[in-house]
């Protein structure tokens, strides 16, 4: 695993694109292992200003990502924009909070 984010984070910073592919077909059956590897490959994209994007991944392994919170890129689909931290509705005055 080590060797992998070292990879990510050298493509990264030889500056020719933000984005890292990552092919995760042949994966097999999902699981915590590699939740944890495309986990640690996004921070290790994000700490270098990139990300990564997953290239086939299984539906299951889709499904998994997203029940843990994981908001990771697929190739194909449109990008996913997370909001912006901090923003907070604006209500009237004398209006309970949400």
């Amino acid at each position: 695993m080590p060797g992998l984010c070292d990879d990510v984070r050298e493509l990264l910073a030889a500056g020719e694109a933000r984005v890292v592919v990552c092919e995760v077909g042949g994966l097999g059956p999902p699981g915590l292992g590699a939740v944890d590897l495309l986990a640690r490959l996004e921070l290790t994209a994000r700490r270098a200003g990139g990300r990564i994007r997953l290239r086939d991944p299984d539906p299951a392994l889709r499904s998994l990502l997203r029940f843990l919170g994981l908001r990771l890129q697929v190739e194909g689909e449109a990008e996913e924009r997370e909001p912006a931290l901090g923003v907070e509705e604006e209500v009237e005055p004398g209006q309970p909070a949400v």
